[in-house]
């Protein structure tokens, strides 16, 4: 990869869109040879066709029916007049439709752009028009909320949905698409500035699948649960697509509903589940986890977001049989990027483990120099899991590759046998009195206090400290007494050096949080820069 690469103008979406356009014969030749997302699928179909691959609701399909649907949705969608390279939104709930969708965009040369079902207004509006959609698949309950002059095809309860016309549909026969053809718009999670849509090709995805597979131990025996949205990349591309790639059964729910959580688990119906810290956070505080049966569970992987160490060791206390993976990326890459497995934890949890199958990562200074072992600096990739750029963001794409590596915005240390740690992102890293404070340190100390919940560090504009560090804290209610801003300061002095303990506390009832569990840091600072 080179730093040119993916470096975007303004494009037509017949011929251009970084999407390398053939005639057919070329690209039904290519296609034998490359490898591609929906292939994924069929190839899975042909080796377990009666063997149950999806359930939502009560739905179940077969990997030889979930197939056939694909290619059914496929010429429905080139039916509406779409062109190869044509950009495809998706603003929809959690659903075997929803999958159904990505793979027939997949299967008919179309780019999928997922959108966060929780946007609205401007946020909304740029990311349909910032890539280009021509078509939205929408969830009815939804789809009023997209701007008006945007067409959209509902994806589900509605007679004219994608799903009602897989009945009358006649299989795709279509062109195939190519390996290095685009087959996603990843848009970041937008927590530092504006999404930019990280343009993944179909060989970028496949690679990242092979590299789920074989980090985090995914087997076709396994019951996957998949309950984090769809739209974003670690729930579809670090989980469903491998798992599918595997011939695994999935089921997906609409949401990471706790208590139904523990219903599929003790009923043998899931064991293998995927959440972001937040969301462990909560299985682990409700009433019922401490009584439940959850002895099938047996994989549990997190990522999306920083685990606090303490909240990691309460779990394996509580669950001392499950095997524990750390997953660690960024949309640009896939997303999966390192992994810590489970016989990895003892005595580094607060590492992201090692880089996957097919990255190479490296910690550099600030002219991009690798530094020692020990040394922290940010970590820079170099994998045909990346992205080719991003969508119409030539400045930022060029910003984010050099000399042939990504800038991945990440500080962190690597150890000499090859363990990496997150210290912070690059933007939250606190500058307090001209001495740097990695805001994470800051919250694991918290952490261990049992009034604390869960709780963000930011710096603060300040005229003596340039930034002041501050913790934003929701107190836990089981607490046997609430806690204090004097007593949380003092906690944190008897754990870090002083200058590094929180100048300020504040208290909110909840964080802010994008759909993937990620803190709005960002939003935190604009709330409380004013005091």
């Amino acid at each position: 990869m080179t730093g040119e690469r993916g470096s975007t103008g303004e494009r037509d979406s017949a011929s251009t869109n970084a999407t390398h356009v053939r005639d057919s014969a070329s690209t039904n030749a290519t296609g034998v040879r490359g490898s591609t997302v929906d292939g994924v699928l069929r190839r899975s179909a042909r080796r377990n066709p009666a063997r149950t691959a999806l359930r939502h609701g009560d739905r179940a399909w077969t990997y030889a029916e979930l197939d056939d649907a694909v290619s059914r949705a496929a010429a429905v969608l080139r039916e509406t007049g779409l062109g190869r390279g044509d950009r495809v939104g998706a603003y929809a709930h959690n659903s075997d439709a929803y999958l159904i969708g990505f793979l027939a965009c997949a299967r008919a040369g179309l780019v999928h752009v997922p959108v966060n079902q929780n946007l609205t207004g401007d946020d909304l509006a740029y990311i349909v028009q910032q890539s280009g959609s021509a078509l939205v698949l929408a969830d009815p309950d939804i789809a009023g909320r997209l701007p008006e002059d945007v067409p959209v095809l509902p994806l589900r309860d509605a007679d004219d949905s994608l799903l009602a016309r897989l009945a009358v549909a006649a299989p795709y026969d279509g062109p195939a698409p190519d390996a290095e053809d685009l087959a996603q718009l990843l848009y970041t999670s937008g927590t530092t500035a504006l999404p930019k849509g990280a343009m993944m090709t179909h060989r970028a995805l496949v690679h990242e699948y092979m590299s789920a597979v074989h980090a985090l131990d995914l087997r076709e025996s396994d019951r996957p649960l998949h309950s984090l949205p769809l739209y974003h990349s670690a729930q579809m591309h670090v989980f469903l697509l491998p798992y599918l790639a595997v011939g695994a059964e999935n089921t997906i729910l609409d949401a990471p509903d706790a208590v139904r959580i523990f219903d599929l688990v003790e009923a043998g119906r899931a064991d293998s589940l995927f959440a972001p810290p937040t969301v462990w956070i909560g299985l682990s505080h409700h009433a019922e986890f401490a009584t439940r049966d959850l002895s099938a569970l047996r994989k549990a992987y997190y990522g999306a977001s920083i685990m606090p160490v303490p909240v990691l060791e309460r779990l394996r206390s509580r669950l001392p049989g499950l095997a524990f993976y750390n997953c660690f990326g960024q949309s640009e890459i896939g997303p999966l990027a390192t992994v810590l497995g489970p016989d990895e934890h003892e005595g580094r949890m607060d590492s992201c483990g090692r880089p996957v199958l097919f990255v190479e990562a490296k910690v550099v200074d600030e002219a991009g120099k690798e530094v020692p072992d020990g040394t922290q600096g940010e970590v820079v990739y170099r994998s045909p899991q990346l992205c080719e750029g991003y969508w119409d963001k030539p400045e930022e794409t060029a910003e984010a590759f050099r000399d042939g590596w990504f800038r991945s915005g990440d500080l962190a240390v690597r150890d000499t046998e090859g363990y990496f740690t997150v210290v912070d992102r690059v933007k939250d890293v606190i500058n307090s009195g001209g001495v740097l404070v990695a805001s994470r340190q800051v919250e694991d100390a918290l952490y261990t206090h049992p009034g604390v919940a869960e709780v963000a560090v930011i710096g603060l504009p300040d005229a003596r400290w340039i930034e002041a560090v501050t913790a934003v804290v929701v107190r836990d209610g089981d607490a046997d007494e609430e806690v204090t801003e004097p007593q949380l300061i003092a906690h944190a002095r008897e754990e870090l050096a002083h200058f590094k303990a929180p100048k300020r506390v504040v208290f909110v009832d909840a964080l802010p949080r994008n759909a993937s569990g990620k803190i709005l840091k960002r939003e935190l600072r604009d709330r409380f820069s004013d005091g």
